[in-house]
């Protein structure tokens, strides 16, 4: 049993820790909470309303996608840029995915960079008209007619062991199955089908999963900030001297390391392994050679269901980081509870 005298990892000696171990990972279990149903919106968000009027603007246009043509749609996206949009979303592309057909078919490179920028750029100005000349322009016209040639074809026959991607309610039969749906509706059993093929919100999450992320980093960031304590935050990718695998903060810097938090966040107990398995790796580097002197303290602060899963993966993180095992309800004692006090300047 845990010892009454001690509720969190943070406040227990290793030897506690060894002892009571099973007690300490219910106590983390209990204090991390999901949030995986509320995502942020991010800027360049797409309210519906913003998204209807530009399919309006697309059916009104093609005559209820009667007269699907480059010739016709390009003037509509040019005045309302939010069509190139309700387009690749009509074929379930990417803008990247986009990008690769039309320069497939023309000679035109359309970069998966070029797709992403002018994406982003319809996104945050929905309600802009586009202003293009030059390669843009030439680029922008490959993409509308990538598109509209795609949406007025019918997908491709494919063997019985793979699906083509066009090979949809929306998509199958080209401008036919286009022009039923906007007439008749989807089937509700086929529109929960292509939903389970491809993930409600799965673009948005993608697109805003650093925002997710810094959920935990800025609260992290809070706390430092009011203790008045010296920190490196890290940059993704960044690479550090002295560190094969860069901590997400250094206390107080990269010159001399004392502390070092990784602040980690996941929905997925499969990707909660890999991050429990990257603060062991930290747990190592900061042992000196021939040594089980520590050169610095390693924190870990977690958060999502993810990490409630494994007990056997909670014990480990729990052992490599000496209890210092933080969640979101918890980092009010992040500073008292770590070698981080040593380093306050408003204790």
């Amino acid at each position: 049993m845990q010892p009454a005298a001690v509720k969190f990892p943070f406040e227990a000696s290793f030897d506690e820790l060894q002892a009571h171990a099973d007690a300490y990972v219910s106590a983390v279990f209990s204090l991390l909470e999901s949030e995986f149903l509320l995502l942020p919106k991010g800027k360049g968000f797409i309210e519906y309303p913003d998204f209807e009027q530009a399919y309006e603007k697309l059916k009104k246009a093609t005559r209820g996608f009667e007269q699907l043509s480059p010739g016709i749609v390009l003037p509509a996206v040019m005045e309302a840029p939010l069509v190139l949009v309700v387009l690749r979303t009509m074929l379930g592309f990417t803008p990247p995915e986009l990008a690769y057909v039309a320069s497939q078919h023309s000679d035109v490179e359309v970069t998966q960079g070029f797709a992403r920028a002018i994406d982003r750029k319809i996104r945050m100005s929905p309600s802009a008209s586009l202003r293009v000349t030059g390669l843009t322009k030439s680029r922008v016209e490959q993409l509308v007619g990538t598109a509209c040639r795609l949406l007025s074809t019918p997908a491709p026959v494919q063997n019985e062991d793979k699906i083509h991607r066009l090979n949809k309610a929306d998509t199958r039969e080209g401008i036919e199955s286009v022009r039923t749906l906007s007439q008749l509706g989807a089937p509700y059993a086929m529109l929960l089908y292509e939903r389970f093929l491809g993930r409600p919100f799965a673009g948005h999450r993608d697109s805003v999963s650093e925002l997710v992320g810094d959920v935990l980093e800025s609260a992290i960031e809070d706390v430092l900030s009011k203790a008045g304590i010296s920190y490196r935050k890290t940059k993704r990718a960044e690479k550090i001297p002295g560190f094969d695998q860069t901590p997400d903060f250094i206390i107080p810097s990269e010159f001399n390391p004392q502390v070092v938090i990784e602040a980690k966040l996941t929905e997925d107990d499969g990707t909660a392994r890999d991050k429990v398995t990257r603060v062991q790796h930290l747990a190592e580097l900061s042992r000196l050679p021939a040594s089980e002197e520590a050169r610095f303290e390693v924190i870990a602060c977690i958060g999502g269901r993810g990490f409630g899963v494994w007990r056997e993966d909670m014990r480990k993180l729990l052992l490599a980081t000496l209890g210092k095992v933080f969640t979101l309800k918890t980092l009010d004692r992040l500073v008292a509870c770590s070698r981080l006090r040593e380093f306050a300047a408003h204790p």
